[in-house]
């Protein structure tokens, strides 16, 4: 054995930035627990955000830190926070700050959210590693080709929706896939595979419901004279669009405005609410509390 040589560093031996996430019954020690494990293995903290919800007695940490090179590597780091973990009961996520989430989309026939996000994450605004759009119509696929995206046709009927379901699960597991985002998908996800995948799966929606559903909804918004439009970006559960809401927003209407400029306005509402959840999502913002969220914007 040699002794006094070290062994060469690499990038990929670096664990570089990581975020903590977590979770847990409120009470004292928890943010001097978490920040004397960090200090003991030189972890030095770049962003700290935290909330204590009296509703429900829970407390919620988002944590961005530095690591030494020559320090721990990521599974000796999961393990230190598991030990503090243990002690206050937590429910905890801790991931590279640089590694993308694996985003599958899924969409029908409009396609101004997946436009929208497609550019975002092709200037690198959004921390995901897009592996694949599904659809059940093909109308799309052109777009999707244009990105370099595996495009993956699978057709919804009331008779086939079971078997769509499965193949939906094999894209999932092919792909190893951590968040579905849903860009104007127009097909209801069955009970279960809600609830399999509960927390990993965006929707976005106009804000119209439940005044005005159904068919041409901006069209009948119109004829109803509104003044507000706006979206709705929630995490889907077995609640037909009632799942923790993740981000609103707003576009004003006036008198000059006709049906087709309040479509127009309600793509682009729709388009930027997504965009905003997905980009929390990815760079672990967010944090499901019961049937709310948190998000450390």
């Amino acid at each position: 054995m040699t002794e006094g040589v070290e062994r060469p560093q690499h990038p990929e031996d670096e664990v570089g930035d990581l975020v903590l996430t977590l979770s847990c019954p409120d009470r004292p020690g928890i943010v001097a627990a978490v920040s004397q494990r960090l200090f003991e293995h030189r972890g030095n903290i770049e962003e700290s955000q935290q909330f204590s919800d009296h509703r429900t007695g829970r407390y919620f940490m988002r944590v961005r830190f530095a690591t030494p090179a020559d320090g721990l590597d990521l599974d000796g780091w999961r393990a230190q926070i598991a030990s503090v973990a243990e002690q206050f009961d937590m429910t905890w996520e801790l991931r590279p700050a640089a590694t993308a989430y694996r985003v599958l989309v899924m969409v029908s026939r409009f396609g101004h959210v997946l436009n929208d996000l497609l550019f975002r994450w092709k200037s690198g605004q959004v921390n995901a590693d897009i592996v694949g759009i599904v659809s059940n119509h093909p109308d799309l696929e052109p777009m999707a080709r244009s990105y370099g995206i595996p495009f993956h046709h699978i057709p919804v009927t009331r008779d086939t929706k079971a078997e769509a379901e499965a193949r939906l699960r094999e894209v999932v597991a092919a792909h190893d896939v951590e968040l579905i985002a849903l860009a104007r998908y127009m097909q209801v996800l069955s009970d279960d595979l809600c609830r399999d995948l509960g927390g990993r799966v965006i929707n976005i929606h106009h804000s119209f419901l439940p005044s005005f559903k159904g068919a041409k909804p901006y069209h009948q918004a119109y004829a109803r004279g509104v003044k507000v439009i706006g979206a709705t970006a929630h995490y889907v559960t077995a609640d037909l669009d009632e799942g923790p809401i993740i981000e609103q927003d707003i576009h004003r209407v006036d008198h000059r405005m006709d049906a087709d400029d309040l479509v127009a306005a309600g793509e682009e509402v729709e388009s930027r609410v997504f965009a905003r959840a997905v980009t929390w999502h990815c760079e672990s913002r967010i944090i499901l509390n019961v049937d709310r969220t948190v998000v450390f914007s």
